[in-house]
């Protein structure tokens, strides 16, 4: 596997501000993720191999973090928080209608591979609710309305 040149900085970097290397893991993947659109088999192997882990501590990191995937996702990975505090204020609703505007179910990508539709547990912003994560851009306090606006944003 080879990374780009801005990656290998980034990776050396990092290495110097941490005090074991295993703390590098969360930001290498999503640095990796970024690069490559997901994280495959053969990055997991690459990342393990330069963390000193086995490629089963990496895996079980990423099936912690709802922002890792080790499957191909859209350019838009669209993140529908239905918790119970934005569960309470339209999260699920929000989620169908994302649903119903892209055509696509939870955990299913546009024909297009523009978006991907995701329901997650909780992104941390309950005092915001409903709220909902793209990419790596937050958006709270949405109504339908604001919802299609944040998507249109992205086309």
């Amino acid at each position: 596997m080879r990374f780009s040149e801005e990656f290998e900085k980034r990776f050396a970097d990092m290495l110097t501000h941490y005090p074991t290397k295993r703390s590098v893991l969360v930001p290498t993947l999503l640095y990796a993720q970024d690069e490559a659109g997901y994280l495959s088999d053969e990055i997991i192997h690459e990342i393990a191999q330069r963390l000193e882990l086995t490629d089963l501590e990496v895996n079980n990191v990423i099936s912690y973090y709802s922002m890792l995937t080790t499957k191909p996702r859209g350019k838009y990975n669209v993140q529908v928080c239905t918790n119970i505090a934005c569960m309470l204020v339209g999260g699920e609703e929000l989620l169908e209608h994302c649903s119903k505007k892209l055509g696509i179910k939870n955990k299913q990508t546009t024909p297009d591979g523009k978006f991907t539709l995701e329901e997650v547990e909780c992104i941390g912003a309950c005092s915001w609710a409903p709220a909902v994560q793209v990419n790596y851009d937050f958006h709270e306090n949405l109504t339908p309305e604001k919802m299609d606006k944040v998507l249109e944003s992205c086309k």
